[in-house]
């Protein structure tokens, strides 16, 4: 249970109820090492790969120890890519969402005044990409003088797209007194360099590399022609037969390609990279995560962000140029425990990039024969049955956070001289209600939504219609969905 395993660092009840909803039970290596010492504001820096539960390392603390009336941001997330942002976000909104946690996600394509106009609300947490978080530093929308925790996460991407000067600004204008993270799969002098100049006799923690990157991943490679990875590709899947599967490609446009090809075969595949419209690639990932398609074709800046715990199979089209980069996409399957297949193509004249891959990994990765065309014959029925059969949606954990949720819009906000507290006050004291079956509060300039928990939304709405808050009668209505 959460209290056995999580209970061991005196959280507070809203995070223990919240772990226990998320299903949170045994901490991972890296949640069990990080936590103590955030909690005890050590500067640290973690070498954990994707898939590790770096992000619920750093989030359940930060939650547990930020002050819900404080209305500027406490801590600052930095994400090489907008995915790992919305995925930030996600993370604290549900670890915090008995403590009323708000976190906001802000990136690059995403409208500024959205943004802004979402900063100037009581804020708890900003995940962002580097660019971004720089511009409403610059603009003065993004305020930093409250800051007390900044994590840098998946440091080694941040080097790779070229985001580290930028990092590097944002730091330089943090308030000097605060707790500073750094997460990174691998640990490259450049990244060595900016803890030591950022951090105060930081922590070193190196998370078992072995066990991450081979424990439960099977490893394997097929040594082919250009020309012929496509059919190569359709073989593979029909013996594999996953039930869900990523695939790797270097450019959008083999991206484009292959994913056209695979749906003339009836895949049904999807997807997704940085050429697509940002709401198109979180739509996606979130069908993705639901299990409402089994194939997703891939690049590496838009994989970023992708979470899903039972991912069968990740196929290497093309093979990474980098080590690190293989080390990332093969850690999206075997996650929580689960079994995985990383599959590889290597052509003639890649085999230097094997050859980095296996030098980072420290093991050689085994060559498979082609599989075999009287095998593929055989198995092709039960393959055409599964991509027939509508896949069953996985629910995701988070859903049951939001059963009973019912979200509330008060036409009243900052001009009225309205705080959250006000609401807190007035609603945690009507006749069925506590402070705790209420939700995140998003104070605007003439509007107020604030979610209801506990499936006390309806006692709430019929209440409030007769009931002041500040000596004001404010309107009250459901709030729309797309909010």
């Amino acid at each position: 249970m959460v209290q056995k395993g999580f209970g061991i660092f005196s959280l507070s009840e809203d995070i223990i109820k919240a772990l226990k909803v998320l299903e949170y039970e045994i901490p991972t290596e890296v949640q069990e090492r990080v936590i103590p010492l955030v909690l005890d504001k050590a500067d640290l820096m973690a070498k954990a790969q994707t898939g590790s539960g770096k992000t619920a390392a750093y989030a359940i603390p930060i939650c547990e120890m930020a002050e819900w009336l404080e209305n500027k941001p406490q801590a600052l997330i930095l994400t090489p890519t907008r995915e790992l942002a919305v995925q930030v976000k996600e993370t604290f909104t549900h670890i915090g969402r008995y403590k009323r946690i708000k976190a906001a996600a802000i990136y690059g394509r995403h409208p500024f005044s959205i943004e802004k106009t979402e900063l100037k609300q009581m804020t708890h947490v900003v995940a962002g990409t580097p660019g971004r978080v720089l511009d409403h530093i610059e603009k003065g929308t993004l305020p930093l003088n409250k800051i007390s925790y900044l994590v840098v996460d998946e440091a080694d991407r941040m080097l790779d797209m070229g985001f580290l000067d930028q990092v590097e600004s944002i730091i330089h204008a943090l308030p000097k007194e605060r707790v500073t993270m750094l997460f990174s799969a691998t640990m490259p002098d450049e990244i060595k360099k900016i803890a030591v100049q950022s951090m105060r006799t930081p922590v070193f923690i190196d998370v078992n590399e072995e066990n991450l990157t081979t424990g439960d991943i099977e490893h394997s490679l097929y040594r082919t022609k250009e020309e012929e990875k496509l059919d190569l590709l359709m073989d593979v899947t029909i013996m594999e037969n996953p039930d869900s599967c990523i695939i790797f490609c270097g450019t959008k446009d083999r991206v484009d390609a292959v994913c056209d090809q695979l749906n003339r075969n009836g895949y049904q595949a999807r997807k997704l990279h940085g050429g697509m419209e940002q709401d198109d690639r979180l739509l996606t990932m979130r069908r993705f995560k639901r299990g409402e398609f089994r194939y997703l074709v891939a690049t590496d800046v838009a994989a970023r962000g992708i979470d899903v715990e039972d991912i069968s199979l990740v196929i290497n089209y093309d093979i990474p140029l980098e080590g690190e980069t293989y080390v990332h996409r093969t850690g999206r399957t075997g996650r929580a425990g689960q079994k995985g297949n990383a599959v590889s193509f290597v052509t003639a004249t890649q085999s230097r990039f094997l050859e980095q891959i296996e030098a980072l990994i420290g093991f050689q990765i085994q060559e498979m024969p082609k599989p075999d065309k009287v095998q593929v014959s055989q198995r092709k029925p039960f393959f055409e049955d599964k991509i027939n059969t509508i896949p069953e949606i996985r629910k995701a954990k988070s859903d049951q956070l939001n059963q009973g949720i019912m979200k509330l819009r008060f036409n009243g906000g900052k001009k009225k001289k309205l705080r959250a507290t006000n609401f807190v006050g007035v609603l945690s004291n009507l006749e069925g209600m506590t402070a705790e079956d209420i939700g995140i509060i998003t104070l605007q300039d003439t509007l107020t939504y604030v979610e209801i928990l506990n499936g006390k939304g309806p006692l709430v709405l019929k209440a409030m219609k007769d009931t002041k808050i500040n000596g004001k009668q404010l309107k009250v209505m459901k709030a729309l969905e797309k909010y």
